[in-house]
């Protein structure tokens, strides 16, 4: 069973990627902000991160980065529903090493799909 870290300050939807993950048969664990993300995924590691693009403490183009020095075979999927005037964030963060970007809102459906793809490759 893989194991997913998702990292999102919006408890509500932390809780229904949950749901979706845990009834497809994934083990999920999961973090508030950027900063427990990673310390997360230092000592239990993941299989696969989805991370939200804004958050206190430290986003997720700072998770990115970080993740992809501390393990640059990881398996990153990004998602946000924002965006600036001048920059597309999920642009950027597919230029910062997400391995998939999803645009929020998403049916669980094409999470799962992103999500057995990348689970179902070799590499990052």
């Amino acid at each position: 069973m893989a194991r997913i870290l998702v990292i999102d300050d919006d408890a509500l939807l932390r809780g229904a990627i949950r749901v979706a993950l845990e009834s497809a048969g994934y083990e999920v664990i999961e973090a508030a902000d950027g900063d427990a993300g990673l310390r997360l995924h230092r000592e239990q590691g993941a299989d696969l991160v989805v991370v939200d693009l804004f958050m206190p403490e430290r986003d997720g183009l700072e998770v990115i980065r970080a993740m992809r020095a501390e393990a640059p075979g990881a398996k990153i999927i990004a998602m946000s529903g924002g965006s600036s005037l001048r920059l597309d964030l999920l642009d950027a963060a597919a230029a910062f090493g997400a391995s998939r970007t999803l645009r929020k809102p998403f049916p669980p459906s094409m999470l799962l799909a992103a999500l057995r793809e990348l689970l179902a490759e070799g590499g990052p």
